[in-house]
């Protein structure tokens, strides 16, 4: 029997809605489930549920063999009895503690000796020598994160849970912590669970994904698959985009990288995707189609394709093409008849470079 996660929780909150979540799903060593959704969602909230920080007036949660919580046979697991890492979204340094403080926090099970080994241990994990005796206010934004994570990870939890692990920090510092993150995660081989709301740290973090709305669990899956087949309206919309396929860089030129999807050859703007192995991300907007072999636009990626559905939303129209791989379109239903759209039609769809979104992934 394949070890799982299972969480089906009911918790209620004074003025809104409830959160009803429902998520099971199988780990290994390193698996990574997201949890995705808009500010107010009730991430956060089923994050410190399997925290043991918040209690669910009804539900079940189980990790592997170990239930947590289970209200119906009156099993309430305390949090300190529940082995798990937890790193809330400010960090919550204590700042009268230096770094070798923060991180041994949680260590005072073991001796003097095995406690100045295992912060040693974390010093050289989280790259964080030379600081050891520095207070939180005298570190550096990523300097705090790495603190936070080393102080969770040190009393080697069986599951460790971050909430928005980056988005105290700047841009720039996000974007190179972002793939660190991904590869210590891997290192060191802990499930994990992280709250997030951008859908570039979900591509780049996840192996797992849960959508959640309004308190709801609207699907779980592969980041790719849900991404670029969301299985409702409700889970499109808060996903936000609606191309979402593999492609590798094969090149870059004047500014240019140069990405194979399934065969065909895409350009977009030279920017932040490590490669060579990327997800590329377009959203349905930024698709305009064309008629004819002549190109209309001045848009660098002119992709024949053939129309192999049409979803029509009010006055717009959601279209599928098949171009080497599945591009969706959104236009509206004048040009749906303008175009006489139909599936089988041939049509030449045209992307700016700038549109066509690159985010570094692992290779498979």
């Amino acid at each position: 029997m394949a070890a799982e996660i299972d969480i089906h929780i009911r918790k209620t909150f004074p003025g809104r809605g409830p959160i009803r979540a429902q998520i099971r799903y199988p780990i290994e060593a390193s698996t990574v489930l997201i949890l995705f959704g808009p500010s107010g969602s009730g991430k956060t909230t089923i994050l410190r549920c399997l925290a043991g920080l918040e209690w669910p007036e009804e539900g079940r949660i189980q990790f592997v063999s170990r239930v947590w919580l289970d209200t119906r046979a009156g099993i309430q697991v305390p949090p300190q009895h529940r082995h798990v890492g937890y790193m809330p979204q400010d960090y919550a340094l204590f700042p009268t503690h230096t770094v070798s403080g923060n991180i041994a926090y949680g260590l005072g099970h073991l001796s003097g000796a095995n406690r100045k080994k295992r912060v040693d241990e974390m010093l050289d994990l989280f790259q964080l020598h030379g600081l050891e005796a520095a207070k939180p206010r005298e570190l550096s934004g990523g300097q705090q994160q790495r603190v936070a994570l080393a102080r969770a990870v040190a009393p080697r939890p069986l599951l460790l849970l971050l909430d928005e692990p980056l988005s105290a920090l700047d841009a720039p510092t996000r974007l190179h912590l972002r793939d660190e993150l991904r590869s210590l995660l891997k290192e060191l081989a802990l499930p994990s669970i992280i709250v997030t709301h951008d859908w570039t740290e979900a591509l780049t973090l996840g192996d797992v994904m849960a959508v959640i709305n309004a308190g709801e669990v609207l699907q779980v899956g592969a980041p790719i698959e849900v991404f670029s087949r969301p299985q409702d309206a409700a889970a499109a919309r808060i996903v936000g985009i609606e191309t979402v396929v593999k492609g590798r860089v094969v090149g870059s030129a004047d500014g240019m990288m140069h990405v194979s999807v399934n065969g065909t050859t895409l350009m977009a703007v030279e920017g932040e995707a490590a490669g060579p192995d990327v997800f590329v991300c377009i959203r349905s907007e930024d698709v305009v189609l064309e008629r004819g072999q002549t190109p209309v636009s001045s848009a660098r990626n002119h992709l024949p394709g053939t129309v192999t559905m049409i979803t029509r939303m009010g006055a717009l129209a959601r279209v599928t093409i098949e171009c080497g791989f599945p591009l969706v379109a959104t236009v509206t239903q004048s040009a749906v008849e303008e175009f006489g759209l139909v599936s089988g039609v041939p049509v030449v769809a045209a992307i700016k470079a700038g549109a066509v979104h690159l985010v570094s992934r692992q290779r498979d």
